[in-house]
């Protein structure tokens, strides 16, 4: 399976556009539904039956703007891989809403501490090794605050599992995290 299809993918429907030069040095833009985005791509609705270069600019509502490359085309469904690689985590947060970033907290939160209970320390254990409080451990866990990049690969170094594993990994029983 490519980085593409692995990369775990973040609901969404929201509208944007894409953009591209339609062989004449003129820019086309379509109407489209973002239907879904990873951080290596995203897979968009047409709004029409509108044709579409391999290459393409697609536009979030936010005002970013990713170079993209068709994927995989089935009639008006276009799975769009971002050009230039790995979407950054700010990039990330601005293709998602609020609802979904706070489902992604959750999960990251609900993934750290299936972890950090299958590894046997408590939040205070936890907290300690990081150099944060456990009111901080307790928050993240909750899915209440965000972790920066560089805690969660010390996490995942001290609960000996991987980054994927607890940014995207799969979300333990009973917690409604999608």
């Amino acid at each position: 399976m490519s980085d593409h299809r692995a990369a775990v993918r973040h609901h969404t429907l929201r509208t944007g556009m894409i953009e591209f030069d339609n062989g004449t040095g003129s820019i086309v833009s379509v109407p489209c539904t973002i239907r879904d985005v990873s951080g290596t791509g995203a897979r968009v609705a047409l709004n029409s039956s509108a044709w579409v270069a391999e290459e393409f600019t697609l536009v979030f509502s936010s005002g970013l703007r990713k170079g993209c490359r068709v994927a995989w085309r089935k009639e008006r469904l276009i799975g769009g891989a971002f050009a230039d690689g790995y979407a950054s985590a700010d990039e990330q947060a601005a293709m998602m809403t609020a609802d979904e970033q706070a489902r992604h907290r959750l999960g990251i939160g609900a993934r750290v501490k299936a972890a950090r209970e299958t590894r046997g320390y408590t939040e205070a254990q936890l907290a300690q090794r990081l150099s944060v409080t456990p009111a901080f451990v307790a928050l993240v866990e909750q899915g209440e605050a965000d972790i920066p990049l560089y805690q969660l690969m010390h996490i995942a170094d001290l609960l000996m599992v991987s980054l994927d594993g607890l940014v995207a990994g799969s979300v333990p029983e009973g917690v409604d995290a999608g």
